[in-house]
């Protein structure tokens, strides 16, 4: 049937099988913040011990909003094995117990790094772009269908690896942090790829209708360009400033 048909007829476009609409979602690669100038020059060596500090910092303000994030995905969440799984996330961001989470690794990293972890937590270096990016982000995952959440989280697709391309960008151009700063892009690869590969079946087992696929995709697209905005706003204001 010709699209000028179907706009008539009011039909809706077929489902994309779960191999095409896998490989769309993995084609966001290309929208992903590991291509942005300053990770560029983070990776290249080409931060000032200010600029890395300041990254840090910023930075802080997204990955302790995670937890906000995810939380909201479980309570929208009717599926109780969704939500058992879920959870998984905030206990690896949070801590659970007398296991270190995510968060207080990047704490670590801070300090490392030459930042006083009360001046991280007070969060006195965040730009307000970068807290108006991820509050952005948060309030989608709050008010959003819960699939659509679910598939804006989907960016893990393309971490992994640029967070082990980090680690040794680290090592090799930033010696003057500790060992003890690097525990978070030890750790966060392995957990990035299971988190993703559970988030990309939920989604294709989801939105198995034309339109739902489209709001996930759509969905994919706003969390790039969260993340994207994030390292504009840092970057603007590192350029203006000069190392």
């Amino acid at each position: 049937m010709s699209p000028g048909r179907e706009a008539v007829t009011g039909r809706c476009p077929e489902p994309r099988s779960p191999a095409e609409f896998s490989a769309a979602l993995h084609a966001h690669a290309d929208r992903y913040w590991d291509r942005h100038p300053l990770h560029v020059r983070l990776h290249e060596g080409g931060l000032g011990r200010r600029e890395l500090q300041q990254w840090i910092a910023n930075r802080w303000y997204y990955q302790k909003s995670l937890p906000q994030k995810d939380a909201a995905i479980v309570a929208n969440c009717p599926v109780a094995d969704v939500r058992r799984r879920w959870v998984r996330r905030i206990l690896d961001q949070d801590g659970d117990g007398d296991r270190p989470g995510g968060n207080a690794a990047w704490l670590d990293l801070a300090e490392a790094a030459g930042l006083d972890r009360a001046e991280v937590l007070d969060e006195r270096h965040v730009l307000p772009g970068v807290r108006f990016a991820t509050d952005a982000y948060v309030t989608f995952a709050r008010t959003r269908p819960w699939p659509e959440a679910v598939a804006a989280s989907l960016t893990e697709l393309f971490s992994p690896a640029l967070m082990r391309e980090r680690l040794a960008a680290l090592r090799a151009h930033y010696p003057w942090i500790g060992p003890a700063g690097h525990r978070y892009h030890l750790a966060r690869p392995e957990a990035a790829t299971a988190d993703a590969e559970h988030a990309l079946a939920v989604v294709t087992a989801h939105c198995t209708t034309r339109s739902r696929q489209d709001a996930a995709l759509a969905a994919l697209a706003f969390k790039c360009d969260v993340l994207w905005s994030i390292l504009d706003a840092l970057d603007r204001a590192q350029r203006t400033d000069g190392p």
